[in-house]
């Protein structure tokens, strides 16, 4: 009988690549709004607008937006005000 071996291969730059990048945090609406300094309404409003980040829904009762897509609304309001 012979035998087959199946190797795995895993591309380096891959691998490197998920142990250095810090993983997505998802944060609610009360950090969203102590980061922001938006109210509840302004925010959804600006999001029906297409001016700040999409909420994710996790259920019927949970919304989550992206930290990272936080940070960079931010960054890009204070590179605005810089100007």
């Amino acid at each position: 009988m012979s035998q087959v071996v199946v190797e795995r291969t895993v591309e380096p730059l891959v691998e490197a690549a998920s142990i250095t990048a810090a993983p997505a945090r998802l944060i609610r609406l009360p950090e969203v709004i102590a980061r922001v300094g938006l109210k509840r309404s302004s925010i959804y409003q600006r999001m029906a607008e297409g001016r700040f980040p999409k909420g994710r829904s996790l259920g019927p009762r949970c919304v989550v937006w992206v930290e990272a897509e936080i940070e960079a609304w931010i960054t890009g309001i204070a590179r605005k005000g810089a100007g």
